[in-house]
This record gives structure tokens, C-alpha cells and sequence, in this order.
């Protein structure tokens, strides 16, 4: 591949069909059925703990924020609420969007509009968006969520750091949905009955957006912006640091997630905001896991999968040097190595990916 195309309704999206890349058979440890029923057990109780302490937290901070205003002594209260509002809400999107985090099916729905709306991503766009992430990950243009593609814009990455491309990407989504049209790209993996949602919901946060700002100028005061809206800016960093490392500088255009997903060991604060997608090639081969099952989960296959990265400097390290030499060799990715008590890669469904290791 000289040069990627990673449109979803490009070459490379007809490639991936042709060649059976698109929706294909991925490959998955073997688990015995009792384990993994024990495994797939939902319950409400650990999300309705997490959930309250992240509530009270942002309540917490909020308030300490607003009553320091406009002291500098406010600024860390902002910053921590920014955090939970900013990057804290991409995990709950994310597992309440699978229907895993809690047993009860409206929990999960009630959490997941409040993340989407924090993390400005409209919840039917993306509730299929991240169906097809999962079915072809890291699937050049099958895939609407490659975060760093070949060659890495380092320079978009440093922007997300502060929110700045993804969010004002989805306010102007917002707008062009809420003007009652669907991207054709969004089209391409939203049924066509579900799309008058996407138009409804975003009609509805463009009237929150609007009755905020009309707060903000009515009082003559950012606070308001402070409470909804600024913090996707400055509270992104966190998602940015831990998102990035799922995928970032490992192999594309393959149907195992050894190869193309990354483990990361994490402290408890960061596996708290990321709600353990830190054991990310176990969350991708089974997904319908809870997150506060995946540590045992990775514990049961982790003979299976290459060996984590420690930390999240460790991760970095990584992950960077292979980043900068994309810039120059598109075809390059890291090679994640198994231990000997693993199934190998099956090469030949990798080849052309195995190539260029």
C-alpha cells in the first residue's frame, strides 16, 4: 500500500471488501463456556458506585470552581471537573454504548446520552460508528475511528490534546445534522431509519449550546461555558494520552488484535477515568465483558497475548519512535511478540501486513 485512503468510501474501502478484510472472521483465545458466562455476568452495582463517585467528584469540583471565581484559586477545581467532564465521559460513551457497564438496559442508556452530549458525539452516529470499529478494526477505510492513521498528523494529535480538532469537528457535525442532513460517509454505516434520530439529537444540544451561551451573556460571565461546553477543551488531555495507545504504531489491515491492539498497565486514577480500557486487545476480543471484568478477564488469557506495557511512559516509549518512522516509511508497525505459551499469528492472513514489520 504507497499511500492509504483510509475514505469510507474510497479504494481502500473496496479493497477491504474484495479481499475479505471487511466484517472477517477475527481471531479469538479459547475460554471454556462457564468461564466466560462467569465473565459476561452484568451487574449495576459497580458502574452505580463509579457513577456516583464521578457525579459527586465533577459536583465537588464544579461548586469549589464557581465559588473561587475569578480567583486563580479556582483554576485547579476547573481543571480537575474539566478531566471527568472531558475524558472520564469518552469511557462511559464508550461502555454504556456497548450495554455492558450496568445490567439495567436504561442506566446504560441514560449514561450514554449524558457522555455523548459531554463528548459532543451524537449518540445514534456513533453508536454505529463504534459497531464498525469493532467488527473491522484498524481496517483501512472500513474503520470511521483509526485516531492516528499512516503517516501520523502529529500535529492534529497535539491539537486534540486540548480538544481543539475533534470538538470543533463536532460542534460543526452537530450543526450540519441539526440542519437536517447526514454526512454520506456516516451514511455509509447508519441505517437509513435511524438517521432522523441523529437530526433529532442534534437539534436538541444545539438548543442546550444555545440557551447556555444566552446564560453566559445574559450574566456576563464564562461561568456557564465553564459548566457545559469548555471543559471538552481542557479536559481532553487524558483521553488523548490513554486513546492513542490503543492502536497507535501497530499493525493495520489484520483480523487479530494481538497485532493490532495494545495493553497498557495503569494507575488506579487513570483506570478509573479510562474504566480499565486499558486492557484494550481483551476488551476487543470480547467485548460484551464488563469493564470491571476485563483484570480478570486479562488474567485468564494474558498466556494468550504479548506482554503489556507497565506503564503509561512505558507505552509512549513505544509506541513514539514507531510513530516518527511512519512519517518517513508509511508500511512500518511495531510487531508484537507472544510468549511461547501463545498460539502463533496465523501468517498467512496477515502477509502483506507481516511484510513490512
Amino acid at each position: 500500500m504507497a499511500k492509504r485512503d483510509y475514505s469510507l468510501l474510497g479504494a481502500d474501502a473496496r479493497r477491504a471488501v474484495e479481499t475479505g478484510l471487511a466484517a472477517a472472521q477475527w481471531y479469538h483465545t479459547e475460554i471454556p463456556r462457564k468461564g466466560m458466562k462467569a465473565l459476561m455476568q452484568r451487574s449495576d452495582q459497580p458502574a452505580i458506585r463509579d457513577t456516583f463517585i464521578l457525579f459527586g467528584c465533577m459536583i465537588l469540583f464544579a461548586g469549589l470552581g464557581i465559588a473561587l471565581w475569578p480567583s486563580w484559586w479556582s483554576a485547579p477545581f476547573w481543571l480537575a471537573y474539566g478531566v471527568l467532564y472531558g475524558s472520564s465521559m469518552d469511557a462511559r460513551w464508550h461502555e454504556c454504548g456497548h450495554g455492558t457497564a450496568f445490567k439495567t438496559r436504561r442506566y446504560n442508556d441514560w449514561l450514554y446520552q449524558v457522555a455523548s452530549f459531554c463528548m459532543i458525539r451524537n449518540p445514534h452516529t456513533w453508536r454505529w460508528s463504534h459497531a464498525r470499529h469493532h467488527s473491522d478494526t484498524i481496517i483501512v477505510g472500513r474503520d470511521p475511528e483509526i485516531a492516528l492513521m499512516r503517516p501520523p498528523d502529529l500535529l492534529r494529535l497535539a491539537l486534540n490534546v486540548f480538544g481543539i480538532v475533534d470538538a470543533w469537528n463536532g460542534w460543526g457535525r452537530m450543526l450540519y445534522n441539526a440542519a437536517g442532513k447526514v454526512h454520506p460517509e456516516e451514511a455509509d454505516f447508519i441505517p437509513e431509519q435511524e438517521q432522523p434520530k441523529v437530526i433529532r439529537v442534534a437539534r436538541i444540544w444545539v438548543a442546550i449550546y444555545a440557551a447556555t451561551i444566552l446564560l453566559a451573556v445574559l450574566t456576563g460571565s464564562i461561568l456557564p461555558l465553564m459548566v457545559i461546553g469548555l471543559p471538552r477543551l481542557h479536559g481532553a488531555w487524558h483521553h488523548i494520552m490513554t486513546g492513542v495507545l490503543q492502536h497507535g504504531g501497530l499493525a493495520d489491515n489484520v483480523i487479530d488484535h494481538r497485532l493490532n491492539s495494545r495493553t497498557v498497565y495503569m494507575n488506579p486514577v487513570s483506570r478509573f477515568i479510562y474504566w480499565n480500557m486499558n486492557y484494550h486487545v481483551e476488551h476487543h476480543m470480547f467485548p460484551m465483558v464488563p469493564y470491571h471484568a476485563l483484570p480478570k478477564l486479562h488474567e485468564m488469557i494474558r498466556h494468550d497475548l504479548p506482554a503489556p506495557n507497565p506503564s503509561i511512559p512505558a507505552a509512549f516509549a513505544e509506541m513514539w519512535p514507531a510513530l516518527k518512522r511512519q512519517l518517513r516509511y508509511e508500511e512500518y508497525y511495531i510487531r508484537r511478540e507472544l510468549p511461547e505459551t501463545a498460539r502463533p499469528y496465523r501468517e498467512d492472513l496477515h502477509a502483506e501486513a507481516m511484510g513490512a514489520a
